[in-house]
């Protein structure tokens, strides 16, 4: 009898075994294959612009996170608060497009992103990611588009408490100046964009900025996307490049070189 039941638990190892060597593309050398397979959305911005605020609420919220469309499950987002803003010698001091309001919240943005990137949860069926950071953003975006009715904290204290998120975790990376760190990081990677920015929105689908076409970013994502099936969104949305050049007049981006305050 207890050579049975041996015999059995040898089985039931060796199916297990089996099983997990079936699935190699979900952990090869470190690098996610599921994941690889991803286009990469980047959005370089500023958080007081107004048509970056409507991009974020507007169009990403609706599109990229709609889900009967599942857009989002093709896509590697990635969020630089920085935009227009300059980095000052010697102190390396931030000079925001916007003022200093703009640089504090694009710190507390860039706080959220670092404290809440995505959780990727692989399983033998499934790849399940959390978008934590974005909902922050996007309610923070909601209620700058609004207006400041109340102090600079409370914008995204209560979008904190709306999403159950840790306030205290969020002012502890910015009191503690690290947030100067993380900007200082979407500095680099905004300044050494190929070919440069010109304005926020600036949208970028694996490495080609779409310019004043950016409106139509499912269009590119989804000609980006060589796997298959394509999600439903591909089908759903309108995809023709605008024929008048740019993107949206209710959309105009913030240009370099306009007005500037301090932070």
């Amino acid at each position: 009898m207890a050579s049975l039941k041996l015999l059995f638990s040898l089985v039931v190892l060796s199916s297990v075994l089996s099983i997990q060597a079936s699935y190699p593309s979900f952990e090869d050398n470190g690098v996610n294959v599921l994941e690889s397979k991803k286009v990469n959305l980047s959005l370089y911005y500023e958080t007081l612009c107004p048509s970056c605020a409507s991009f974020i609420v507007n169009e990403l919220a609706a599109k990229l996170f709609d889900p009967e469309g599942d857009l989002i499950s093709i896509v590697n987002l990635r969020l630089v608060p920085y935009g227009n803003a300059q980095v000052k010698a010697p102190n390396k001091t931030i000079v925001c497009q916007h003022g200093p309001d703009e640089c504090y919240f694009n710190s507390i943005e860039a706080c959220a992103i670092h404290l809440w990137s995505d959780v990727v949860r692989p399983s033998f069926f499934y790849h399940k990611s959390k978008k934590r950071h974005f909902k922050f953003i996007r309610c923070l975006e909601s209620k700058l588009i609004e207006g400041l009715h109340s102090s600079k904290e409370y914008a995204w204290e209560s979008c904190c408490v709306k999403l159950k998120m840790d306030s205290d975790r969020l002012g502890n990376c910015y009191r503690s100046g690290y947030e100067k760190k993380l900007i200082l990081e979407n500095a680099k990677e905004t300044d050494h964009l190929v070919p440069p920015h010109e304005y926020v929105p600036w949208v970028v689908v694996n490495g080609q900025p779409l310019k004043d076409d950016y409106l139509n970013f499912v269009r590119y994502v989804c000609n980006a996307y060589k796997d298959s099936p394509k999600p439903k969104a591909c089908g759903s949305y309108p995809h023709n490049i605008n024929s008048g050049g740019k993107a949206n007049s209710s959309l105009e981006g913030c240009y370099k070189g306009e007005e500037r305050g301090g932070s």
